[in-house]
């Protein structure tokens, strides 16, 4: 059995958070695919257990929330008869709250854009929360009642909504978003200061996650294989994001500015969460 040493799984995890896909990162590194593979799931596990005991407590005053989509196996419209409706198949998305101040990806949950996930993911974050926020979010009407599950009024609510023109017809346009015409603010729940109703920062973030996570790159075929590599694989980025990368404006990591670490995280730090070194190179189906 081979094991990886800790540079090697540090040489790997850098390219991993930095937007390598892992048939480059086997290219650059020298390691094989299955081996890869491995280090994602068993660091993926550990930053998903960190996360959970220790993102807790947080002094937030502002709170922004939003989804991402992206899709495992196939595209909805690919998906064959047989695998319609199975859990993990077609399209894909990924909740995120993020503290308007420190930038903290609060918390984060990967399902179906439905009530039943808006209330499991705002229930979580709010178990975060150690004091009353101002909550906005779009006008996904999935969060109404979610917000109302989870935070039993305790909450100033807000939703931002955009109005979009009509994307241009033509061929230099094609993957161009449409225009935003405008934005409607509407208050919910409490007294949200309507200054301070935005989504502008986990918009932000969203393209963080396309820039920094290969899964999540459109038009290529770097998609995940398997909704359980995707967690793991996003449980890494927000590893990454919250506790090892600086913040080019707060000059420190979102983790630090909000309190829950005393420095600067390294790579090395990442995979010192791992309990064992246990690599070896027998590949794992699925990606």
């Amino acid at each position: 059995m081979k094991q990886l040493t800790r540079d090697q799984r540090c040489a790997i995890i850098r390219c991993l958070v930095d937007g390598v896909s892992i048939r480059a990162t086997t290219r650059i590194t020298g390691f094989a695919k299955g081996t890869i593979q491995k280090l994602t799931i068993d660091l993926g596990e550990a930053c998903m257990k960190y996360h959970e005991e220790n993102v807790r407590n947080v002094n937030s005053k502002r709170l922004e929330v939003d989804e991402i989509w992206n899709f495992c196996y196939a595209k909805d419209k690919n998906v064959p008869d047989s695998m319609r409706g199975q859990d993990g198949v077609g399209s894909m998305w990924t909740w995120t709250a993020i503290d308007a101040d420190s930038k903290l990806i609060v918390s984060w949950l990967l399902g179906a854009r439905d009530t039943t996930d808006a209330t499991t993911f705002l229930r979580d974050a709010a178990s975060r929360l150690a004091n009353r926020v101002q909550l906005t979010s779009d006008g996904l009407k999935s969060y109404l009642s979610a917000v109302d599950s989870a935070f039993s009024g305790d909450v100033d609510y807000s939703v931002l909504v955009k109005t979009y023109g009509k994307a241009p017809d033509s061929p230099n346009s094609r993957y161009s978003p449409p225009v935003c015409t405008g934005c409607k603010k509407e208050s919910v729940v409490g007294n949200p200061n309507p200054a301070l109703i935005s989504t502008s920062y986990v918009e932000r973030q969203n393209l963080n996650i396309r820039m920094q996570n290969r899964r999540f790159t459109r038009l290529t075929n770097a998609f995940s294989k398997k909704a359980s590599m995707l967690a793991y694989s996003l449980a890494i980025t927000f590893m990454y994001h919250n506790f090892v990368r600086v913040h080019q404006t707060l000059k420190a990591t979102p983790a630090m500015a909000a309190g829950i670490a005393n420095k600067k995280w390294t790579i090395e730090d990442m995979v010192d969460l791992i309990p064992e070194l246990n690599y070896n190179t027998r590949p794992r189906k699925g990606a």
